[in-house]
């Protein structure tokens, strides 16, 4: 017998299910094909590491999801999916032929199908042949329906993001101990990596980290490079646990700083401080985000502010590096409780950022690491 291992209550699964079949039926659809592995996982429960693979769950507008995956996948199945109908295909099958099979079966050739047409791992060829196999059907673009019901969390999702916070913690303090004159980046990453699965990550990260010039360019990964005396080294851990993320940022300097680097963090600190203290619910995203980009601009740290300064995240699977709610001078959303977001600022090679949760009557932050410019022992 297989033992479950259900990453939440099956009480919760079936009110997500509930939800989503509402809005289906308030949109006159019959059933949705979701191909989001982030939408399979939330909805049914169902993980595998192969989530890459063909695979998608059929919701219909009343009843139970039907999962649609590859037969090795069987055992995840029956441990995490909380509902038991599946349809599987073997390495030797005609995978698309299977997987119209198990559309029509449930759902028929004729009916109002919903899909998610912005999941990445419906491409191109397998929506082709599955919509040529439902010439009778009508089909509806549903991409983000199920994501605007996950921007806000459950109490339960939000402990395993208070996890991943205390993971991102060990793993910072990792970094500043590793860190110095003569270090690669690659050990560094070692390091931060043990330092985070040790305390409860279920992936390694580390996240942004690169020093010298990189370290003014946003998303640089380790690499074989030798920390040298006077570096900035850019480091964002970003942990999950059970795949719900958390994650911040610090700068470090190698062996010494200024007055004039420690100058940029207290004011980098301070410009976000003040942004946070704006987030609460009901506020507009723009109130904050224009906090960060004037008080950065204004300050003369950076020539312009393009990128966004809130992203919310949850549950996310690679190659997803966040969801889809962000802050930015043309944003339309007002912040709502339990929602959660990585915020962040850069200038000059400093980064500075937390994961934060709106409360009731502000908001929380998840990351509770000391602030400031960290500067390595040699």
């Amino acid at each position: 017998m297989v033992e479950t291992a259900y990453w939440f209550e099956p009480s919760e699964y079936r009110a997500r299910l509930a939800r989503v079949q509402a809005e289906l039926t308030a949109r006159g659809l019959d059933a949705m094909i979701a191909f989001l592995p982030e939408t399979v996982t939330w909805l049914t429960g169902y993980f595998t590491r192969a989530y890459g693979t063909f695979q998608f769950a059929i919701v219909p507008a009343a009843g139970e999801p039907t999962l649609f995956c590859r037969d090795v996948e069987e055992y995840y199945l029956d441990s995490t999916c909380v509902f038991p109908d599946r349809v599987m295909w073997t390495d030797s099958d005609d995978r698309l032929a299977v997987a119209v099979g198990a559309i029509t079966s449930r759902v028929g050739r004729a009916a109002a199908i919903g899909v998610e047409k912005d999941a990445w791992v419906l491409n191109a060829a397998r929506w082709e042949a599955i919509s040529a196999a439902l010439p009778g059907a009508r089909i509806e673009d549903v991409s983000g329906l199920v994501g605007d019901m996950r921007r806000i969390k459950s109490a339960a999702e939000i402990d395993y993001q208070r996890g991943a916070a205390r993971a991102a913690e060990a793993g910072m303090r990792a970094a500043i101990h590793a860190t110095g004159t003569g270090v690669t980046e690659r050990e560094m990453a070692a390091e931060i990596c043990a330092a985070m699965i040790r305390a409860g990550s279920d992936l390694p990260g580390p996240g942004v980290l690169s020093s010298g010039e990189r370290a003014f360019h946003l998303h640089g990964g380790y690499s074989d490079r030798v920390l040298a005396r006077g570096d900035i080294v850019q480091v964002e851990v970003t942990p999950n646990v059970r795949h719900y993320h958390a994650r911040f940022m610090r700068p470090i300097r190698v062996a010494e700083a200024s007055d004039a680097d420690h100058a940029l963090a207290e004011k980098l600190i301070a410009i976000q401080d003040a942004a946070i203290a704006e987030v609460r619910p009901g506020v507009p995203a723009t109130l904050p985000d224009a906090i960060y980009r004037d008080g950065v601009l204004s300050a003369g740290l950076r020539e312009t502010y393009t990128n966004k300064t809130f992203y919310s995240v949850g549950l996310l699977l690679q190659p997803n590096g966040g969801e889809a709610l962000e802050a930015h001078p043309g944003a339309t959303w007002a912040f709502e409780e339990n929602m959660v977001f990585h915020t962040y600022v850069l200038a000059r090679g400093f980064g500075m950022s937390e994961t934060v949760v709106v409360t009731a009557d502000g908001c929380e932050r998840l990351t509770n690491f000391e602030r400031r410019l960290f500067v390595s022992a040699t």
